[in-house]
């Protein structure tokens, strides 16, 4: 492929440093730089927020996800 990803697991080392989105099981979603995940996809995100709606509802800054707690991981797009 000529973006580099071949595997799942290559979007998200892509993804290190930079902004994502991430849908929980519960409904909500967290917006947060990705800084480190596993193969479990559990994943470490700094400047943590919870948003609504594209808006910031909460602040979490440093945070552990489970990986068995998501349902998928974007780039972000929300507004602050």
């Amino acid at each position: 492929m000529a973006s580099g990803i071949e595997r799942p697991l290559d979007l998200l080392n892509s993804a290190k440093g930079k902004e994502i989105l991430v849908q929980l099981k519960t409904g909500k979603q967290v917006v947060g730089t990705l800084l480190a995940f596993d193969i479990h996809i559990n994943v470490v995100l700094d400047n943590a927020k919870e948003v609504e709606n594209g808006e910031q509802t909460k602040n979490y800054g440093l945070t552990f996800l489970r990986g068995d707690t998501i349902i998928f991981i974007s780039p972000s797009n929300v507004k602050e």
